[in-house]
């Protein structure tokens, strides 16, 4: 997975072979036709909104918008009839909401007409710079929806100061950029690691901060738990 990612998400078409290579060897089920949004659904939401998806944006929706376990599992991407405008600052485009509606994620309007524009995310200071790149905010999107799927392999610990230089040589720093958890400062930024079938996430740089873990297999996740020593929670 860092391999993927090792240069970052320079482009769209590196965010999209990253997610079809996600999907296929972390999630094991590959990518398919029918897992995107349909033209007629994508052109139907632009004519309720009054203009065009940003092309990031519209990509994304037609090649993962109906894979719910790669965008609905925790703080779920909104289908494209739910597409909206929140009125914070001059116009947002809300894609994506916080499982309880604490929090949302979209596009300034300011920027609708880039091919690939910035995220800003809503937390509790109010809406704030999340992504420089809305392919770069499919990636994490997958990334943290796959993270905290309903099943077995995932762990979570408040990880002390004294195991960074396990987590540090043992996993390599997956290459998205530093980003803000939509909680508050605190719990940001988020960063993520990878080594062969594990994924681990990084809130925040103080003692103690929360790791979240997730592995390929029970033993992937039984390693992170051995290399990472903290009070797991499972």
């Amino acid at each position: 997975m860092s391999v993927m990612l090792r240069d970052g998400v320079q482009t769209r078409s590196q965010a999209w072979d990253f997610v079809r290579w996600f999907a296929d060897a972390w999630a094991g089920c590959p990518l398919r036709a029918e897992d995107g949004c349909g033209e007629d659904e994508l052109s139907a939401a632009e004519a309720d909104l009054g203009f065009e998806l940003p092309a990031a944006l519209r990509e994304g929706f037609a090649l993962l918008g109906r894979r719910d376990d790669l965008t609905r599992q925790q703080d779920p991407l909104v289908p494209p009839a739910g597409l909206h405008v929140d009125d914070a600052l001059d116009g947002i485009l809300v894609f994506r909401r916080e499982n309880q509606d604490c929090a949302a994620w979209g596009i300034p309007l300011d920027a609708i007409e880039q091919e690939d524009p910035p995220v800003v995310v809503e937390s509790r200071e109010g809406w704030i710079p999340f992504l420089d790149r809305t392919s770069q905010a499919w990636v994490e999107l997958v990334l943290s929806e796959s993270l905290f799927a309903a099943d077995s392999l995932y762990d979570a610990c408040e990880l002390p100061d004294a195991s960074l230089p396990r987590l540090h040589a043992r996993y390599t720093r997956v290459g998205l950029p530093d980003h803000p958890l939509w909680a508050g400062a605190d719990d940001s930024p988020l960063r993520w690691y990878a080594a062969p079938g594990r994924l681990v996430r990084r809130d925040g740089v103080a003692d103690q901060s929360w790791i979240h873990a997730q592995g390929r297999t029970p033993a992937d996740l039984d390693a992170i738990r051995a290399d990472l020593h903290g009070p797991w929670v499972c």
